[in-house]
């Protein structure tokens, strides 16, 4: 991970977390029921989880109770906009710009002299059954203070009113009270520290919950795709509901999703673009343990390509250039069978998301597709970064020094 973390795309941009800071992220652990962390310094994402903590905890989601009921922390207004490095729903990086376009002012108030609990409620306590994700419809956001600062808001409005009233300006008792808590609070009275609950829509989604499950519930019947053959022979036999379930590996998958006009394939204009390119470079790369020239400059020159392209045996060349030689040989005949040419999972890479999908559902759908072939390494690294880390490991050197740069240039 190390050309990653140097070129800052992993985990990138973290906020550290040191001093005082530590006590308050303590006291938010404290109030979600969790156990305080030992580490003096650490780093947070945007919805405040720390990697050295869930290294510390050997716990990846920490700020869950349960898989039904995750959490975030604001510790910083500088939380804004930064990466939700593990996110637990496809939707939590939404909901944290949710939090910041609405009470972006008040967070920088209130962190100040405290800092925020999150709590993400979908009206489940806890999960009984894969089904109970269908449930998923609305979740309400509500937001809890350390230190009951409203409690000490609503104490301070009282005391100053009484000491209004009457003669007890004199009363050095009531003065003492006053003055004691705006040294440790500072002065409350005027500062708006209830954050009303929000409301965040959901349908479609990604959560890994069950080892992992794909909702799909805009269409006729709900989709469910397993990650988790396990969980799927489960859910197989639940026949509560009308709900079409698939484990990601399933052949059919693919069909259905096109049939319902989520996804589409047009071989004719993939093999012209960028896209393309970059799968194909993807499998030739996996196809030499060894090389004379280093693989990135094997991939950024032609001469190069092709000087490799001809080392390969009959069978690997067919397989690279199997989608060209499959749109030459159906313009000759018609009736050309394309699976005598494309193999399956290279096939499976050149799906992408249909043009009428709704952004939520476009992304899901981009992130469906490239768990289910993982050979577009810019895709992998914009849908599924956990699917592009786990990968990144087993490549070469080179190929990652090229992935790397490829990613830079395109993403400016």
């Amino acid at each position: 991970m190390q050309k990653l973390i140097q070129a800052n795309l992993y985990q990138p941009n973290p906020i550290e977390i040191s001093g005082f800071l530590v006590e308050r992220y303590n006291k938010c652990l404290e109030l979600l029921g969790l156990m305080p962390t030992k580490l003096k310094k650490f780093t947070i994402d945007a919805k405040g989880w720390s990697p050295e903590i869930a290294k510390e905890k050997k716990k990846t989601h920490y700020l869950n109770n349960g898989d039904a009921n995750p959490h975030a922390i604001i510790i910083s207004p500088l939380q804004k906009g930064k990466v939700v490095y593990e996110p637990f729903h496809s939707f939590d990086t939404n909901i944290m710009q949710l939090i910041f376009d609405r009470y972006e002012a008040e967070i920088k108030d209130i962190t100040k002299e405290s800092a925020l609990c999150v709590d993400f409620n979908q009206q489940i306590d806890v999960f009984y059954e894969t089904f109970d994700l269908l449930k998923y419809d609305k979740i309400t956001i509500h937001f809890h203070l350390i230190d009951h600062l409203e409690k000490i808001k609503n104490e301070q409005l009282q005391w100053v009113k009484e000491f209004n009233s009457a003669n007890n300006f004199v009363n050095e008792k009531l003065h003492q009270k006053i003055l004691t808590s705006v040294k440790k609070y500072g002065d409350l009275r005027h500062r708006n520290l209830d954050l009303k609950p929000l409301k965040y829509q959901t349908s479609s989604f990604y959560t890994k919950a069950f080892g992992g499950i794909f909702i799909f519930k805009d269409f006729a019947n709900p989709i469910m795709v397993f990650e988790s053959n396990e969980w799927r022979d489960k859910a197989i036999k639940n026949t509560t509901r009308e709900v079409i379930i698939f484990h990601i590996e399933e052949s059919q998958l693919l069909k259905t999703l096109e049939d319902y006009v989520a996804i589409h394939l047009d071989l004719d204009k993939i093999v012209t673009t960028e896209r393309y390119q970059r799968i194909k470079n993807h499998v030739f790369a996996q196809m030499f343990s060894k090389t004379d020239h280093l693989m990135a400059d094997i991939l950024n020159n032609k001469l190069l390509f092709k000087n490799y392209l001809n080392k390969l045996d009959i069978q690997g060349r067919k397989r690279l250039m199997s989608v060209e030689r499959y749109l030459e040989s159906v313009t000759i005949n018609k009736n050309t069978n394309l699976n005598n040419y494309i193999t399956r999972d290279f096939l499976e890479a050149m799906y992408q998301p249909h043009s009428s999908l709704l952004d939520e559902n476009y992304y899901l759908v981009w992130k469906l597709l490239t768990k289910i072939a993982p050979k577009d390494p810019l895709n992998m690294y914009k849908y599924d970064k956990n699917t592009f880390y786990e990968n990144f490991v087993t490549w070469s050197d080179s190929y990652k020094d090229w992935v790397v740069a490829h990613i830079i240039e395109n993403s400016n």
